[in-house]
């Protein structure tokens, strides 16, 4: 009988657009980081508006939880938005944990390695919000998490290469420290937008 109610219920549609906002914001954030290396003066301004997109980033999973508390009957599995949230959120998070280092460590200059990262990251970040844009008609959605999966195996090379040229290069043991860390960070937020990616498969095969 429950499934039976489940199916003549209507759906609450909104977690689509309120996810495509989402990720539109994650993308932006992204692209701050990668203005960042790609110009280094104004640090502190440009931190201060990635922190921006990271305070929305929060907003917006809160409402979406909020949604989801509130909501009987979803559009696709609660535990997959739930997942899809969080992971999108974990991507955020690292994007302003780059830009927040920059400044805590007093960095003074950046590195090609970390540049060529935050693209590898902007890149992503787009595949990712075209993706949850057509995540109501499960159209396409598979071709971008390709890319997604190909972009975090991008990253992982550019992460290595980055790092021996490091350890090559960098006399000083406290900077190798520091961009050890951020680079490793960098990386790992590429690595999070594959997880992002892993959740959206299973809601397309799910629905299959």
């Amino acid at each position: 009988m429950a499934n039976f109610l489940t199916r003549l219920l209507p759906r609450e549609q909104s977690f689509f657009a309120m996810f495509t906002e989402v990720t539109g914001n994650i993308q932006a954030g992204a692209r701050a980081l990668a203005e960042i290396f790609a110009d280094y003066r104004d640090l502190q301004r440009k931190v201060d508006r990635v922190k921006e997109y990271e305070h929305r980033g929060d907003q917006l999973t809160h409402e979406i939880f909020t949604k989801l508390n509130q909501t009987f009957i979803t559009p696709f599995d609660r535990e997959d938005i739930h997942q899809l949230t969080s992971k999108l959120d974990d991507v955020l998070d690292l994007i302003d944990a780059v830009a927040t280092r920059l400044v805590i460590y007093k960095v003074d200059k950046p590195r090609p390695g970390a540049a060529e990262l935050a693209d590898i990251l902007v890149r992503s970040t787009a595949e990712i919000h075209a993706a949850v844009s057509r995540l109501e008609k499960h159209d396409g959605i598979l071709d971008h998490c390709i890319t997604i999966n190909s972009l975090e195996n991008e990253g992982d090379r550019a992460v290595r290469a980055a790092i021996a040229d490091l350890f090559e290069h960098e006399k000083d043991p406290v900077e190798l420290i520091k961009w050890k860390e951020i680079l490793e960070v960098l990386e790992t937020a590429t690595d999070k937008c594959e997880d992002v990616a892993n959740v959206l498969e299973s809601v397309v095969l799910k629905s299959a």
